[in-house]
């Protein structure tokens, strides 16, 4: 009777934990508009520009390295060949809305293929989102960080010139590494249109 009861316990534990997650996620505005990388984005109304070499729908993405977070080790995203990535991009997993972000692609995300890489890149330390993922039970996902020199955002036009971190967006690569789609978010402190970007995904893992 005991063990019940605390099995009982539990479960309503993880279940308001999920609302709750659930509930945090819905309150925050989505953008289901983008801009394009190289240009513009705002944080609170305040105008950034956004630094480096916009990438296009139809072309390859920049040989350029991250960091693998678990590994430490250097990460070309187009030596994966084949697979289908889903790169959601944060400016910082510690923000509320990275935080979103990332529970979303990771929880979510769950419903996708398991032949999809999801992935997050951020500016963070390596360290710092190896504990955010333990801390958040979020080990499903790859965590890439370009935190040496923002390299990796300077060569798709999204490193916001001034605070010098990502801007929040999903870029989608189909199998033979060409980028078939991307959101930038216009406010970063908006979140991406998830669902449109998993739909997406989905249809290019259908295709050979």
């Amino acid at each position: 009777m005991k063990r019940q009861i605390i099995n009982l316990m539990v479960g309503v534990t993880f279940l308001v934990l999920l609302i709750s997650c659930a509930k945090k996620q819905a309150d925050m505005p989505i953008d289901t508009v983008s801009v394009s990388p190289g240009t513009q984005v705002t944080m609170k109304g305040k105008s950034l520009s956004l630094i480096g070499n916009a990438i296009e729908v139809g072309k390859q993405l920049p040989d350029t390295s991250l960091v693998d977070a678990k590994t430490m080790n250097s990460v070309n995203l187009n030596d994966y060949k084949n697979a289908v990535l889903f790169l959601s991009i944060v400016p910082s997993i510690d923000t509320k809305v990275c935080e979103a972000q990332t529970h979303y692609l990771g929880e979510q995300g769950d419903k996708l293929p398991a032949t999809i890489k999801r992935i997050t890149i951020s500016r963070d330390t390596p360290f710092a989102q190896v504990r955010f993922a333990d801390e958040a039970k979020l080990n499903d996902i790859q965590y890439l960080s370009d935190y040496k020199e923002g390299s990796f955002g300077r060569s798709i036009g999204l490193l916001m010139d001034g605070p010098m971190l990502l801007a929040r967006a999903v870029i989608l690569v189909d199998k033979q590494g060409i980028v078939q789609y991307i959101q930038v978010v216009p406010e970063i402190t908006h979140l991406p249109d998830m669902e449109k970007a998993f739909k997406k995904a989905a249809e290019l893992d259908n295709l050979p």
